[in-house]
């Protein structure tokens, strides 16, 4: 496959993007992970760490928003950091970024395997870890727009069944609709009793919290499609506003519902309260359709993943900071190189789960979890930069498309928030190794980009002495 030219094509329309953005946060954290939540921060809790998560994650996609209409680029925060924070910060971005999806596609095959085994169960999970992988390498090596029409498909099966939970939910919880099993409808007792809004005090929520923003990551691939959309200008900010509340309703009134169906004691015991509630609705095979809801839920992460992955290595290559075989387009405008790369890793890291899962599997989640909150970090930083270079340069901010509101107080506190998550891991037990793996792999990214500078500037310095000598000559 030979590069055609050195530009992805712009072929991504609003209702692409806006389906991946949405698409992108709506996971197993919330099908599967939100029991837990409430479990552990108690109902108001719960709400409480969904809420903060939720402005954090509005926070970062207005720096995005703004920086990605003024610049729409497929490296897109790795760009941004090295042109307005610097080029050594950028170049950690990038691996950092990379790092994190790459072993999220190995995690998300793993989860799936796991999940086919209810409906046949005597088949080996490598078998569904091959064919699942293959289908999305398939997918996304046709263009970017087969990748964007199975995650536009795939992400609206995740958004019908919230809605429906949701419509479904309430009627049961103020007693429209009978629950086998309760003789009466809850309404609001499980927020007054068991210890009401807070049984486990802030701490608990403090914890959860951490987890809860690490379930909204995956916004931030708006600015990588940037790249490849037809009119960013247009398509970014609609995506921005229209994403940004409806994953406020869609989290909210969703865990004000589970934790009104479900006494907090016994939220953490179920596997998937999404999976109860349908049930004793009355629903039929509510286990098999959620575990199928599931499914695609994990394809969608591992198909952003994989397109998040591919970009990030293919804008590196174009910036000279890696091997320039990552810049090399296929036919259909794919960055190739990158994508198979992109996939071997993560299956590696899928053999690490499954053969190192204490230590070589344990060291890249947490390496990815760390990386995650520091590229959202470093999205409100380049944008309090950006819009101070672009001032200093004679812009006017009326020029601007897409404006940051409240600026520097947005940037700023994007920035201060996401830097406040990773100083609290620090104080909790169960998230500091994302601190002892995440900031060793800091430095030596750093230290491997000074070498690399160094070296390309002795290659510069010699080839531009072998030209003078043979222009004397």
């Amino acid at each position: 496959m030979e590069k055609q030219n050195q530009e992805l094509k712009r072929e991504l329309k609003s209702r692409h993007i806006f389906m991946i953005a949405l698409g992108g946060v709506i996971g197993t954290g919330l099908f599967l992970g939100s029991g837990y939540t409430i479990h552990e921060a108690g109902p108001g809790g719960a709400i409480a760490a969904y809420l903060v998560g939720s402005f954090v994650m509005y926070l970062t996609m207005l720096c995005l928003g703004e920086l990605a209409v003024a610049m729409p680029n497929a490296g897109s925060y790795q760009v941004y950091a090295t042109k307005y924070i610097s080029p050594a910060v950028g170049y950690v971005v990038g691996w950092m970024s990379w790092l994190n999806w790459a072993a999220t596609i190995g995690i998300e095959l793993i989860a799936v395997s796991i999940l086919m085994k209810r409906w046949f169960p005597h088949v080996p999970s490598w078998i569904w870890c091959i064919v699942f992988a293959v289908l999305l390498f398939s997918i996304n090596v046709l263009s970017s727009r087969s990748f964007a029409e199975f995650e536009f498909w795939i992400a609206g099966i995740k958004v019908i069944t919230i809605i429906a939970f949701i419509i479904l939910g309430g009627a049961a919880m103020f007693g429209f609709l009978h629950m086998k099993g309760n003789d009466a409808a809850p309404m609001l007792s499980n927020f007054t009793d068991h210890g009401g809004l807070f049984p486990n005090g802030l701490k608990a929520i403090l914890i959860t919290m951490i987890a809860v923003n690490f379930s909204f990551q995956g916004t931030e691939i708006v600015g990588i499609t940037a790249g490849e959309s037809e009119n960013p200008e247009k398509t970014i900010p609609k995506a921005i506003r229209n994403t940004a509340w409806r994953i406020f309703i869609f989290f909210i009134l969703s865990m004000f519902i589970l934790a009104g169906l479900f006494p907090w004691e016994k939220a953490g015991l179920v596997e998937s309260p999404f999976v109860v509630v349908f049930d004793q609705i009355g629903i039929p095979y509510a286990a098999d359709i959620m575990n199928f809801v599931i499914i695609t839920a994990v394809l969608s992460v591992a198909n952003s993943g994989l397109y998040a992955t591919s970009r990030m290595l293919w804008s590196m290559a174009n910036q000279g900071m890696i091997s320039p075989i990552f810049g090399k387009l296929s036919k259909k405008g794919v960055p190739i190189y990158a994508l198979i790369t992109s996939l071997i890793f993560g299956c590696l890291s899928l053999l690490s789960g499954i053969y190192a899962e204490d230590t070589v599997y344990l060291w890249l989640l947490s390496i990815a979890g760390f990386g995650g909150i520091l590229v959202w970090a470093s999205i409100g930083l380049s944008n309090f930069l950006g819009r101070r270079a672009y001032i200093k340069q004679g812009g006017d901010i009326k020029d601007l498309k897409f404006k940051t509101p409240l600026y520097p107080i947005v940037p700023l506190l994007c920035f201060g928030l996401n830097m406040a998550v990773i100083v609290s891991m620090a104080f909790i037990p169960d998230q500091r190794m994302a601190l002892y793996c995440g900031i060793p792999f800091t430095i030596v990214c750093l230290l491997f980009y000074r070498v690399s500078k160094n070296k390309n500037n002795k290659m510069k310095q010699v080839e531009e002495a072998n030209t003078r000598e043979a222009q004397s000559l």
